[in-house]
């Protein structure tokens, strides 16, 4: 898409250079779709330099430009190589959630997903999942830290101030070595996302289940060991957290679908993490590694295996 309006493309990563009429550049996926009429300047943060990942024992720090091809090979990386990450595992699920073309896939940025704030967003279903907070710059020099999970407030809304740039995105070790659970559906094959849930059991035996997609901003609920609930009082605890006008309403679902769809992924998750029982609905998510192409549709047919318990339990359950 041409941007006709644009006067110049400024290398900056100085939220002090913004100035009204400018947007920030990292990927374009969203700038180049969408094109605009208003726009004249862009702040481009393509030679920014910051380090993609960085891992330490305190969790995982994402660049705002970290790409979603990077973002995708890091579970099969050195870098986190023996570290008892369980939740490494949703990384992957959620990165195909874009279901994206092979441009996007190595352009999209982590921190452009948060940005644009879309209800299906799957950087945003990823962060808040596991209890991520957002660095942003301001002008001046002002840096704030900000969970994911109330950094998006609607359907393309969040709390940046203009001028405001996402800097980087911190993953605790503490939600990274939780067990977890993931859940994902549309409504049509390799469609967007309409529900998307991830779950947690932490090292205290709480369970948190997040859900994304299927609202207009990411809702989390958080169940003490003490208070674990049981499936009636999951339900309940849903419909009070989640109120009818929350639930998002487009081409990909609509609002009494996602309801219906968000109350019995959210029991599905409860029963997996609690151990009670295992039941998988949905998209990329097979209880199996992820093969190595990045692309779902490209992903090579495999032979049929014999009937695992596994298997049977989850055709059964």
């Amino acid at each position: 898409m041409d941007m006709n309006t644009i006067e110049a493309v400024v290398p900056t990563t100085d939220p002090a250079e913004w100035r009204d009429g400018d947007a920030w550049l990292a990927g374009g996926t969203v700038l180049f779709s969408y094109g605009s009429t208003v726009l004249k300047r862009l702040l481009d943060l393509g030679e920014a330099g910051w380090p993609a990942v960085t891992v330490s024992d305190a969790g995982i720090e994402l660049a705002a430009t970290c790409t979603v091809a990077e973002l995708y090979a890091l579970p099969g990386s050195d870098d986190v190589a023996g570290r008892k990450w369980p939740g490494l595992d949703l990384f992957r699920p959620c990165c195909d959630s874009f279901v994206a073309s092979f441009k996007v896939w190595n352009m999209s940025t982590v921190g452009g997903n948060l940005c644009t704030s879309l209800p299906a967003g799957p950087m945003i279903s990823l962060s808040a999942g596991l209890d991520a907070t957002a660095t942003i710059l301001g002008p001046g020099g002002s840096s704030r830290t900000v969970p994911v999970a109330t950094f998006i407030t609607g359907d393309g809304q969040n709390s940046l101030a203009p001028g405001e740039l996402l800097r980087s995105i911190h993953l605790p070790a503490s939600a990274l070595s939780a067990n977890v659970a993931f859940r994902r559906l549309s409504l049509s094959n390799l469609g967007r996302s309409g529900v998307l849930l991830i779950g947690r059991r932490d090292a205290d035996g709480g369970l948190v289940i997040t859900v994304t997609a299927a609202t207009k901003r990411p809702v989390q609920l958080r169940f003490t060991a003490a208070t674990m609930a049981g499936p009636a009082a999951l339900a309940a605890a849903v419909g009070k957290a989640i109120p009818a006008e929350l639930y998002h309403n487009d081409i990909h679902g609509l609002p009494e679908w996602r309801r219906d769809m968000t109350l019995r992924l959210a029991e599905e998750i409860r029963a997996e993490l609690l151990e009670e029982r295992l039941t998988v609905s949905g998209d990329f998510w097979t209880g199996r590694p992820h093969a190595t192409s990045p692309q779902p549709s490209a992903q090579p047919e495999t032979t049929a295996q014999p009937e695992t318990a596994q298997n049977q339990q989850q055709k059964e359950a």
